[in-house]
């Protein structure tokens, strides 16, 4: 059962806990393994399951629905005054494999519930309301992600996945047309998109840490990924003294301990991880004569991410030269910070404040598609709490009392867009 009352003038929802468990679990139910977790991924048998029962959700409420060239879903209430103004809010359906219940696609429900609700409440809208369920962000089938949000504005290429294959040898074009969709040809079929909002998962832990219940996100981290390859000399482990050596691990060592030092030193927001390690022969009675390893840096202010980076690479050659060791550095990801729009910011801050919501305007550390739609359209973001930080994993919550605050957020933003 789902509720109205008025408060101060605004809209408040009071969502049964039961009614959004009951969706998440609803949605969640579509997967291509079983559990643990939920796994559907593009193109999937699940992922076509699931869009088509979206799909049918969506036109329960009356709205006109569509796919797109590529698969996303779109569902639409036109405007009484001016149609061709869409506000649109939703996010992205596509899961890791055995990832958590609401990493994406509480996003989609959460625009349906708050949709839902303004039309009981308030009728049609002045503007057209939109909500999207888009194709691909995580990237978990194919090496490609945001290959939803990047075809609504129609910036994917399709050279970048016409030679793709998943991990089953399926190539990325053969999986398209079998679920039935092929490459975007000419404009976008929606490009009237004059504001979008994305409710998310923090998945991190500041939310829960700081007590807040509801996240006003003011940018999106830039990223900086590298794959470092260092070559020294593999030798025998017992008579190979050590000031004869090149070990390679060593030489890594030195590189994570002053990088890290220098990034608790820089401090917050800035984070840097050393993920992956690959040293050869990776045997016990070899000294490593090559490591393969990777960096992932983020910072929400482009300067400091450039600076900081700068150094650490500096750093690294320094240390390989000192040491005797041949370093590449292969610099593969380098996305600038991705700020929200101050005017939607300002709107949903005034929103929390309004209708008394426990919230904090805050960073993302992750990626998401709202950094795709960012640049081209106003947009904002609302983050909820997951509980111990935990994502992209079966284990994966927010309690429904802290959705119930994200989707008032969500819904009274929308109002004042729209209505």
């Amino acid at each position: 059962m789902v509720k109205n009352i008025e408060k101060r003038g605004e809209l408040v929802i009071q969502s049964a806990p039961q009614t959004i468990d009951d969706l998440m679990d609803w949605i969640s139910g579509f997967s291509d393994a079983e559990g643990p977790g939920t796994t559907r991924l593009l193109y999937s048998p699940s992922w076509i399951k699931a869009q088509h029962a979206l799909k049918e959700k969506f036109e329960e409420l009356g709205m006109m629905v569509e796919f797109d060239a590529v698969g996303n879903l779109f569902a639409t209430v036109a405007g009484t005054e001016q149609p061709n103004e869409v506000i649109a809010t939703g996010s992205h359906v596509d899961t890791v494999a055995r990832g958590g219940r609401l990493d994406g696609q509480l996003g989609i429900m959460a625009g349906y519930l708050a949709v839902k609700e303004l039309l009981e409440k308030e009728g049609k809208p002045k503007k057209s309301l939109q909500i999207i369920s888009m194709a691909e962000e995580e990237g978990s089938r194919f090496p490609y992600a945001f290959w939803g949000s990047k075809n609504i504005f129609g910036i994917a290429d399709p050279k970048d996945v016409e030679d793709i294959s998943d991990a089953q040898g399926i190539r990325f074009t053969d999986a398209m047309r079998a679920a039935g969709f092929d490459f975007l040809e000419g404009t976008p079929k929606f490009d009237r998109i004059a504001a979008f909002l994305e409710l998310h998962i923090e998945q991190g832990n500041f939310l829960e840490n700081t007590g807040k219940k509801v996240g006003v996100v003011n940018a999106i981290v830039g990223q900086k990924r590298y794959t470092v390859i260092l070559k020294g000399e593999a030798n025998h482990a017992g008579t190979t003294l050590m000031e004869y050596r090149k070990d390679t691990v060593e030489c890594m060592a030195w590189i994570i301990t002053q990088s890290i030092d220098k990034a608790k030193a820089e401090g917050s927001p800035l984070v840097l991880t050393f993920g992956r390690v690959e040293p050869k022969p990776n045997t016990v009675n070899v000294v490593p004569g090559e490591t393969l390893f990777s960096i992932d840096c983020r910072h929400t202010d482009a300067q400091t991410l450039d600076r900081f980076t700068l150094e650490i690479e500096e750093d690294m050659r320094a240390i390989a030269a000192k040491m005797g060791i041949q370093i590449e550095i292969d610099k593969w990801m380098d996305e600038a910070p991705v700020p929200m729009d101050a005017r939607i910011i300002e709107t949903i801050e005034s929103v929390c404040k309004d209708s008394g919501l426990s919230y904090q305007v805050m960073h993302s550390g992750a990626g998401h598609d709202s950094q795709i739609f960012a640049p081209r359209v106003p947009t904002g973001m609302i983050f909820v709490p997951s509980v111990g930080g935990i994502s992209h994993n079966p284990a994966e919550h927010t309690e429904a009392e802290d959705i119930q605050q994200g989707v008032q957020a969500l819904a009274e933003t929308l109002k004042r867009l729209a209505y």
